[in-house]
This record gives structure tokens, sequence and C-alpha cells, in this order.
């Protein structure tokens, strides 16, 4: 038996009171805070017994993984967030100078499978287990004190989250008139050129008035009206590059939270997210950068507004450590286990990480599912590429679980 949980409140209670008052302690359990429980529970016989059973049957061992994990985050949780910012923002925006301007979103679906599957195994496998239970260590059993309206709040967190991001992505559909709102692929986005039927001098303002002039009436309204029907097609396009980069923004802020909020839960909860999302970011600004190529921005300035978002993931870092540092979080252990949150144990920056969670759910089925269930006419190119994306998301999912069983 490697830890020993427990998920009944009056055990808990029954044994806490046993330790408690068997050794002459007149501390009531009700004015007891979670911490303080835990601290009684360790200097019982009985947990210090499955104590020195945990720690002769799963002895810490230094993996390379986390070798590597604790260079790459040696600080406290502020810095490691910070360094993470930085991590998943600057290498994916150095990327685009190497990426053509006339680069297919389409063709990166084998890397968004990937980062589906690194999104989804890391909010399955590590956010949800450390939002409702917590982290294991590795010196010791921990217990769970289980309070039903902590979780449902927890639970509500969860799906403010998830629902945050629809009212982003229905508000981006509204805003260009239904043509679709934040994802990777961006094929529905139809790039709008100018009819090349005429020469340079036929297009000039002097040429096109004399032509004009030999033209009936009917025609030049007709022309007239093509021309500004061009320009409308042209503008809502424009639009939708802008409305993207508004978006961006916004996930990018969401991304700043999740990399806060995950290494003030722990140090292996951070580094997890920060590789799961660094694998998104890179499909995810590639897709980006080809629509406000599309849109008609030049690729210097392309890769300047996709710079300009990626400071929105650094303003959500900031934003998640002020809310940790002085909101509270789950190693506060000064506050009893009712004067939090609604009379529970939970303060405000026990919910970033739920809402992270939410988003992260949402992110990585609605906004990219659709995408990867985009079928062809060739039907053995097809079953091809979907064994392709199916590897990719195992292994993608596969590496998260690897790095938490470890």
């Amino acid at each position: 038996m490697a830890f020993f949980y427990t998920r009944c409140t009056l055990l808990i209670v029954a044994i806490a009171a046993t330790c408690v008052y068997a050794q002459g302690h007149a501390a009531s359990i009700e004015q007891m805070s979670i911490a303080e429980i835990e601290d009684k529970l360790q200097a019982c016989s009985l947990v210090q017994d499955l104590n020195t059973y945990k720690l002769a049957t799963s002895p810490q061992t230094s993996t390379l993984t986390s070798r590597i994990f604790a260079i790459l985050f040696p600080g406290s949780p502020a810095v490691n967030a910070l360094l993470a910012t930085l991590y998943i923002s600057g290498p994916p925006n150095f990327l685009l100078a190497f990426c053509p301007p006339n680069i297919d979103p389409a063709s990166l679906s084998v890397m968004v499978a990937f980062a589906v599957g690194g999104l989804l195994g890391d909010t399955l496998f590590h956010l949800l287990p450390e939002i409702f239970i917590g982290e294991d260590s590795h010196d010791s059993v921990r217990f769970v004190l289980v309070e039903p309206n902590r979780n449902l709040l927890l639970g509500v967190a969860i799906m403010i989250g998830f629902v945050t991001f629809v009212a982003m992505d229905k508000g981006l559909r509204i805003a260009t008139g239904g043509q679709g709102g934040h994802d990777h692929s961006h094929g529905n986005v139809e790039v709008v050129k100018p009819s090349a039927k005429s020469s340079a001098i036929e297009d000039s303002p002097a040429k096109s008035t004399r032509s004009r002039n030999k033209q009936s009436n009917g025609n030049t309204d007709l022309l007239v009206v093509k021309d500004s029907k061009d320009k409308e097609i042209n503008a809502s396009v424009k639009l939708a590059g802008y409305l993207n980069l508004i978006a961006d923004f916004t996930h990018n802020i969401t991304d700043g939270l999740a990399m806060a909020s995950s290494f003030y839960a722990s140090p292996t909860i951070g580094a997890t997210t920060t590789v799961a999302v660094f694998f998104h970011e890179i499909p995810h600004e590639v897709g980006d950068f080809a629509l406000l190529i599309q849109s008609g921005f030049s690729k210097r300035k392309a890769m300047g507004a996709q710079f300009v978002t990626a400071l929105g993931a650094l303003l959500g870092t900031l934003i998640g450590i002020t809310v940790q540092e002085y909101g509270g979080g789950a190693s506060d252990s000064s506050s009893g286990r009712f004067e939090g949150l609604m009379g529970t144990s939970l303060t405000y920056g026990d919910l970033l990480l739920p809402f992270t969670a939410g988003t992260f759910l949402y992110v990585g089925t609605v906004a990219v599912i659709p995408e990867l269930l985009e079928t062809g006419p060739n039907k053995s190119l097809e079953l091809k590429k979907t064994a392709q994306q199916f590897a990719a998301m195992v292994t993608g999912a596969g590496i998260m679980l690897y790095i938490s069983w470890n």
C-alpha cells in the first residue's frame, strides 16, 4: 500500500478525536483547521506505522523528469509561474519566424491531436485529482476530509471556466457574422482577392472613369455594387482577424492564470501544466498566424500582433499570483474549516485551479475536437490521417500519465 486515503468524514473525525483526546488535549475538533487536524493525525501511532510502511514499500527516487523540472523551475511558486509563462510564450512565437506565410493550418492536425491529448491528460490526470483530493506526500500518508459544499463550489468554478470560453467563442461568432469561432483550423476564413481581369492601367482612377462613361448606366451600377460588395467582404475578413487577436489575448490570460494556480498547488502540477500548455500553444499560434496573414497582415505585422497577445499570458500570471498571495490559497492554514467561502474551507485562490480546468476542458474538446472530426471524400487517406491523429492524441495523454505515475 503506497498511500492511504479515507473519504469518510465521520471516520476521520473519530480517528482525530481518539488521537487528540487520548493524548490529553482539550481542543475542540470543530475549532481546528484542516492543517491542525492533519498535524494531530500524524502524531497517532497508527498513522506513524502507515508512514513507516509507505517509506519501506515506496521509497522516494529521483527520476530524470523530476531533475529536469527542478532545473527549469528552481524558485518559489511566483518565480516558477513567471518562468513557465516565458517558456510557453517565447518559443512558439519565435517559431513563427520560420513559418511560411502560406502555411495551411489544416496540415497541423496531427500536432493539434497531440496537444488535445496533452491538455485532456493534464486535466484528468493532474488538475482534477489535485482539485478534489490534493497531492500525495512522498514521506507520509494523507487523509481527505470531505466537505460536500466545498466540492460543489469547486464544481461550480469548473463550470464557470467552461462557460466563460463558451461565451467568448459565441461572442466572436456573433461579431464575425457566424463565420466561425476561435478555433485552430480557421478553415472557414475565405481569402478575398480583388479581380485581376484588368491591367494596372485599366484599374487607374482616370481609366476607370473613362470606361464607365462609355458604358451604359445599368452596367455602371452593377460595377459599383460589385465593388462595394468586395469591400464589405474584405472588411469582414479583416474584422475577423482583429477579433481573433482579442480572443487570443483573452485565451492567453487564462493560460497565465493556469501557470499561477498550478504552481501554487504544487511544483509537479505546475510543471505538467506547463508542458501541456506549451504543446498546445504551437499549433494554436501557427493557426492564428495564418489567420492574420489571410486577414491582410504582413508577416512582420502578424508576428508583432502575436507577440502583443502573448503579453496576455504575463498579465494572467500576475493576476493569478496576486490572487494567490493576497486572496489566500489551499496552503493557508490560519483559517478554520468553516471560515472560508460560503462556510467552507475554500478561499478565492483555491478557485483558480478549477477555473483553469474548466477552460482546458473546453479548449481540449469543444474548440478542437470538431476540427479533428472533419473528413474528406478520400476514405483511405482519411483512415490513415485518423490513425495518425489518434496515435498523436494517445501519445500526448501518455506523456501526462507517465509524468503523473512517476
